[in-house]
């Protein structure tokens, strides 16, 4: 059976906090995202509890009368703990250096399996066709984890919002980028 998770980094937000909400942007990039998933029948809806990927969401699931599953493992990764001047470089080691771990943070390997464990769980379900909500470090350790070519460069490359489709066919997993704002 063909599978196709459609994973969403939220649009564009206030802020990095949790209760950081969409800005005026991205409420009508949040309408904008409806108009591109609607039709795509979509049976699931699965999001980060940040206030920012609900709200991303919240009109395309209002849309197709579907509820939004919270799941608090698709949360942003925490890098450290404590702010770092060269975080973009310590990023950037984060994706060759999978088990690197700074004070407070999470390693990539761990915050990627905690994504992929949302994954997992969707792949035994009976739907075919689900969008994930989720935050852009994530969504790249992710979709690194069914291709290992993206790193660093392409965490770079997304946008707020950004849409990969990733499709899954037996043994075989396919991975396309679908829009950037």
């Amino acid at each position: 059976m063909l599978k196709t998770l459609y994973i969403v980094r939220h649009c564009q937000a206030v802020g990095q906090e949790p209760n950081a909400p969409l800005t005026s942007e991205g409420h009508l990039q949040a309408i904008a995202l409806t108009d591109l998933l609607f039709d795509f029948g979509i049976e699931r809806v699965i999001s980060s509890p940040f206030i920012r990927a609900y709200q991303s969401i919240a009109p395309l699931a209002k849309r197709l009368g579907l509820s939004i599953e919270i799941d608090n493992q698709l949360t942003e990764r925490v890098l450290c703990a404590t702010p770092l001047a060269n975080w973009r470089e310590r990023l950037a080691e984060s994706f060759t250096n999978l088990d690197l771990y700074l004070d407070g943070g999470e390693s990539s390997r761990d915050a990627m399996a905690r994504g992929i464990a949302v994954i997992d769980e969707v792949l035994q379900q009976e739907v075919s066709k689900v969008a994930i909500v989720t935050h852009g470090n994530l969504m790249a350790l992710i979709l690194k984890h069914f291709d290992d070519r993206i790193g660093y460069a392409e965490w770079e490359k997304l946008s707020n919002p950004d849409v990969y489709c990733v499709q899954f066919l037996n043994a075989k997993t396919h991975v396309e980028r679908m829009i950037c704002a």
